[in-house]
């Protein structure tokens, strides 16, 4: 079972890779970005939404040629945590 840790603002070091999950109609989806250096804006990838799984898989393949660092996690107001996702720390 994969863990993933909560995402806190000015808590997490530059190049982690974050999901934001928020509701889309009745479904939950994701985005991913990448935490740069502060000053500079974050790197968002990609345009489109995904589904929980597609965002968790695409966070460790950005992650792939790095050091696995971990996997960070944003919920949007109103999005609860699916512990069939995960561990959330």
């Amino acid at each position: 079972m994969e863990t993933y840790h909560k995402y806190r603002k000015n808590g997490v070091p530059p190049g982690s890779i974050v999901i934001k999950f928020y509701h889309s109609g009745d479904q939950i989806r994701g985005f991913l970005r990448k935490v740069m250096s502060p000053g500079e804006d974050d790197t968002i990838f990609p345009g489109e939404e995904m589904e929980p799984d597609d965002a968790f898989r695409a966070a460790r393949n950005k992650m792939s040629d790095e050091l696995m660092r971990p996997v960070y996690v944003e919920l949007s107001e109103g999005v609860n945590w699916n512990p069939a996702w995960g561990r959330l720390e």
